[in-house]
């Protein structure tokens, strides 16, 4: 009988450097990189274990909204025992502290560059790829050791996280969740950043002034900054 595993695609946002982190794992078993994961325990559904998956392993207690589902993986080639994943993606504000929990030896904020056809994820000399928007889903099962490095992500998370970019990709002009990473309210500069790398254009292409117009449905203006430093504060807005 088949498993049932929890995995998360954890997103964060660094506001002094201005980049956008997804959380990577070292796993205690086999020592390879990957996203956190955990598996459905009897007396909980899904959205409960994603939470739990975020406390026991980062220590962050989040409530219900922070997590939403992206999709369910169930390949029979996806591990060497017959596992079914349900992946869900969590925002999390303010960068927190990572503590790795029973399972992981390390936990990581790594960060987001964008290249041609995928995303890059980098910690220091850590460099890993999501899967090239070119390969088919099924040629990447059916054909695992090309695809698959050894020196990769674990199992089948790089086909996890292009599916997950490409869902935040795609929302971006209807339902930009993602921006949640930048806490309840932001500045139309940082969701322009965001919004760059995903797109995998220069910030310079994406003019403030026809942001503001084009999104304006998205967005409600609800005030300025609150600077500490001299200087013009800018106007903050959240989610409508």
């Amino acid at each position: 009988m088949a498993e049932i595993s929890i995995t998360n695609v954890i997103w964060s946002f660094n506001s002094k450097t201005k980049e956008l982190l997804v959380l990577l794992l070292k796993r205690t078993e086999n020592q390879m990189w990957g996203l956190p994961t955990t598996y459905l325990r009897k007396d909980e559904n899904a959205e409960e274990a994603s939470l739990r998956l975020v406390r026991e392993k980062i220590g962050v207690d989040l409530p219900l909204v922070n997590t939403e589902q992206l999709a369910t993986f169930t390949d029979i080639h996806r591990s060497k025992k017959r596992e079914l994943a349900l992946t869900y993606m969590i925002y999390l504000p303010d960068m927190p502290k990572l503590v790795p929990g029973y399972g992981a030896d390390d936990a990581q904020w790594f960060i987001v560059d964008p290249s041609i056809d995928n995303y890059k994820l980098t910690h220091g000399k850590l460099s890993f790829e999501t899967l090239k928007d070119s390969v088919d889903r099924d040629k990447f099962y059916s054909d695992s050791e090309k695809y698959r490095k050894k020196d990769g992500l674990f199992a089948d998370h790089s086909l996890i996280l292009r599916t997950a970019f490409s869902r935040v990709r795609n929302r971006l002009d209807y339902s930009p969740t993602i921006l949640r990473i930048l806490g309840p309210t932001f500045t139309l500069k940082k969701a322009r950043i965001i919004y760059s790398i995903l797109l995998r254009i220069p910030l310079s292409e994406i003019d403030n002034s026809n942001f503001r117009k084009t999104h304006r449905h998205l967005f409600q203006e609800v005030g300025v900054e609150n600077l500490k430093m001299a200087g013009r504060p800018g106007k903050v807005y959240r989610l409508k």
